[in-house]
């Protein structure tokens, strides 16, 4: 891959994500909650845009892919350490889902490490919706309006990852932006000639 293809618009902005977390964590460590959640609505535009652009534009690539997984999980790990800082008491109330968000993206990523020696990066459809709602359950929690938002996105989070799990245990190697697990079934019946 060349470095214009690398460097594309979609690639830039999960890059730039990647360079929002110091600075979220340098306004969580100076107590600065509403600049810290204007950065983080920030991010999570990115998030939002960057795969939109990358397949409308045609600039999809494995590089891209992993960048974003990368530049989530950064984010995600700047979220729980901010919270320690700035919402302690939120993060003790709400470990059971975020304990569950937690173990939903690292288990996910260590049996695709087991499987095939590498992290996945599949962007599911379920992985995008839980994340959407995961994004919108943190800032209504984080502003005070409620927890429930945010503890149903970790359910969904979680069947996201259970989803991971078992879309790497069918996958004989790996690949990114697979749309589900339903559509890796259905191409394994199809390549075994079992129909359309």
């Amino acid at each position: 891959m060349n470095d214009r293809a690398r460097w594309s618009l979609p690639n830039l902005l999960s890059a730039m994500r990647l360079g929002l977390v110091p600075l979220l964590l340098l306004l969580a460590l100076s107590g600065r909650r509403d600049a810290f959640l204007w950065l983080l609505a920030v991010a999570f535009l990115t998030d939002a845009v960057d795969g939109t652009i990358a397949r409308l534009t045609g600039q999809v690539t494995r590089f891209g892919a992993v960048l974003d997984s990368w530049a989530d999980v950064s984010i995600y790990a700047a979220v729980a350490v901010s919270m320690a800082l700035l919402w302690p008491d939120l993060l003790k109330s709400e470990a059971p889902a975020i304990g569950a968000m937690v173990a939903s993206f690292l288990l996910p990523a260590a049996v695709g490490l087991l499987r095939f020696g590498r992290f996945t990066s599949y962007h599911t459809w379920l992985v995008k919706v839980a994340v959407a709602a995961a994004a919108v359950g943190l800032f209504l929690m984080l502003l005070g309006i409620s927890v429930w938002p945010f503890r149903i996105a970790a359910v969904l989070v979680l069947l996201a990852g259970l989803e991971e799990i078992a879309i790497s245990l069918v996958l004989r190697e790996e690949r990114s932006d697979v749309s589900g697990l339903w559509a890796v079934l259905r191409e394994r019946r199809r390549m075994r000639g079992g129909g359309p």
